[in-house]
């Protein structure tokens, strides 16, 4: 092929150098930076590793070391997902290991010592209380076999001799963000009820610490069942603020005896809490506050001081989160449409960025085949104006044949409160590299919007994502951007089950992919774990007296109805969504006469982390979607 040539090919069938093994093999996840005497440390998620979650600290000098030799790894295993699994104070690092959850020390000389001992107790979303020598954390304590797992705030204490663990809080069904009081005196904690989630609403209590470290005088000052209340946090002068959603739109606020909004904007300065830790701001030395805001799906970055004003910095960021901020510094993880997740430090003063660790070994050749996502709203069948971020098929070498137009995937994100992001993705890049368009959809009940947004999803799961779903894949194709005989729909988790139920209840898509997808809604109102196991209240009714619509909305008990081959991944440890659930969908459908392949990856729990499992399930699914489009007529 001379310079400047193309090769001409079916769209689906280019060859790139975005391969499987530099998705799974040359990409670690990034999470829970934190600043700590001038050092930053954070956790690295490694498929390469078997999945470890690595321990990880940047010196003053620059070097970057492990703190935990494998195969040790940090996770809390609270609420399932995780997170806030590390803290650290003066170099003492106090952590829980993913094995036995133990609460651990780890002293700056390397010396490592069990706070508590064996049970089946996990730990989470640990703060110091320095001046009582001890660690406060939420406790989720799975004792009492057939009942479900029973929540606590608790204080461990970090002396040389594992001691009883004291109970300080108990009663509510959920607790989060315990944080101790510049001086030390008080306590902030979020509280919750069955059958909410955090980002439906959630409770801020503080109470005083006495002298012999209960909690005294406890009062709740703000949320409710309707408000969702985020990242409560003291400032430096020791001034309670937090993130609420109070008028449609997580904006901060500073609790003075009232609530005292600090920048109203329709724009959400807060995330669903799926996990622990999370953080979107930080205080500075100066009292002004760093903060991250989403506005049409896209983050930003700016300084809000005393008065209201919200001073922009301008980066080549889209995506920002998990901040921390010390003095004038701030490490914070970000993303942008050419650059995949790395976490970055910023002098607060200049501004200037530098990148302390990249999420991905891209080379440099790669990035040609980059496909840059445009920002696409139209319209749901009830005129709601509905998101996604569209990706052009992208290959320098290879090109359609005239008037052929290219497969369309539509990719739904999980949760279903969660959201999709223009944020550099190698996955998504492999498959627009290869002749695939793909759209990557917040559909109603997607964050990122407002409150409002959000809740369209309410009683209508199984509905509005689905026809929000559809009617993003009639655009395209209206649009000019997609052959409508070859729609594909794929998701993860629940992103799965409205993918399985728009193969099910809808003629639309040619072929579907299913990441341990939700298949039957009795099997989830039965068996899943606490954190959503009272979910679907609010995105379908209660469970049982609503149990003829919860059949109505299962893609298991239609299953005669899909008439697209559908592939299927499953982790035999998943204990969100069981692997007899998907088992069952696959064999309905090979019953009625459906092709379904069906991949089961032993050890894998509700999300994948082992490299050779996302490399096989990405070539597998790649190889079906070949299949299907030759079963069409096209040819490679």
């Amino acid at each position: 092929m001379s310079a400047g040539e193309r090769i001409v090919a079916e769209y689906g069938f280019w060859k790139s150098p975005i391969t499987a093994d530099l998705v799974a093999g040359k990409s670690i996840r990034l999470s829970e930076p934190t600043l700590d005497g001038g050092e930053v440390y954070w956790l690295e998620g490694r498929p390469a590793e078997g999945g470890r979650t690595a321990l990880v600290r940047r010196g003053r000098d620059g070097n970057v070391r492990d703190l935990l030799e494998a195969p040790l790894s940090v996770r809390s295993g609270v609420h399932e997902y995780g997170g806030g699994a590390y803290t650290v104070l003066d170099g003492t690092v106090y952590f829980s290991e993913a094995r036995d959850r133990l609460l651990n020390r780890l002293s700056p000389d390397g010396r490592s010592q069990a706070l508590t001992a064996k049970g089946p107790q996990r730990y989470a979303d640990l703060e110091v209380d320095a001046a009582r020598d001890r660690i406060i954390a939420v406790c989720e304590d799975h004792s009492e076999s057939g009942r479900e797992a029973q929540q606590s705030l608790v204080a461990i204490a970090s002396g040389p001799e594992i001691q009883p663990v004291r109970c300080l809080l108990k009663g509510s069904d959920f607790y989060s963000n315990p944080r101790v009081s510049p001086d030390g005196a008080r306590l902030c904690w979020l509280q919750w009820q069955h059958p909410n989630m955090p980002w439906d609403g959630t409770e801020l209590w503080v109470g005083n610490l006495g002298a012999d470290g209960g909690l005294r005088e406890r009062e709740k000052v703000a949320g409710g069942a309707n408000e969702s209340i985020f990242q409560p946090q003291w400032s430096p002068s020791g001034e309670l603020h937090y993130v609420s959603d109070r008028t449609g739109y997580w904006n901060l606020y500073r609790h003075d005896g009232s609530a005292s909004p600090l920048h109203e904007r329709e724009a959400e300065f807060g995330l669903p809490q799926w996990v622990f830790r999370m953080s979107t701001y930080g205080f500075a030395r100066d009292g002004r506050i760093l903060a991250a805001y989403c506005e049409h799906g896209r983050w930003s970055l700016g300084l809000l001081d005393g008065s209201g004003e919200l001073d922009p910095i301008h980066t080549p960021y889209s995506q920002v989160d998990s901040i921390t901020v010390r003095g004038t510094e701030a490490v914070f993880r970000a993303a942008s449409q050419t650059e995949s997740p790395a976490l970055v430090r910023m002098d607060l003063g200049s501004r200037r960025i530098e990148t302390l660790r990249e999420s991905a070994e891209i080379p440099e050749h790669a990035r040609r085949f980059f496909s840059h996502p445009s920002s696409e709203y139209f319209r749901a069948g009830d005129g709601t104006p509905v998101h996604a971020f569209l990706y052009k098929p992208c290959n320098p070498d290879f090109e359609a044949p005239p008037e052929e137009k290219p497969p369309l995937i539509i990719r739904v994100h999980g949760g279903p409160t969660a959201a999709a992001s223009d944020a550099l993705s190698l996955t998504v890049q492999f498959w627009t590299s290869r002749g695939f368009a793909l759209a990557d959809l917040n559909y109603g009940g997607s964050t990122g919007f407002g409150r409002a947004y959000r809740e369209r999803l309410n009683g209508q799961w199984g509905v509005v994502d689905v026809e929000d779903t559809v009617a993003a894949a009639r655009h395209f194709v209206s649009q000019g951007q997609a052959d409508e005989d070859r729609l594909i729909v794929k998701g993860g988790s629940a992103g799965g089950y409205t993918a399985l139920c728009c193969l099910a209840f809808r003629d639309v898509f040619a072929a579907g992919a299913s990441y341990y997808g939700i298949s039957e809604l009795t099997g989830l109102a039965e068996e899943t774990h606490k954190f959503e196991s009272r979910y679907h209240d609010t995105l379908i009714g209660e469970w049982p007296a609503q149990e003829a619509l919860f059949r109505e909305r299962s893609p298991l008990g239609v299953a005669g109805q899909v008439k697209a081959p559908v592939i299927f991944f499953q982790g035999s440890d998943d204990p969100v969504v069981p692997k007899a659930q998907t088992e069952a969908m696959v064999v309905a459908l090979r019953l009625s006469g459906v092709p379904a392949a069906y991949y089961l990856f032993e050890g894998e729990s509700h999300g994948f982390k082992e490299a050779v499992h996302i490399r096989q399930a990405l070539e597998a699914e790649l190889g079906f979607y070949a299949t299907m489009l030759l079963r069409m007529g096209v040819r490679s």
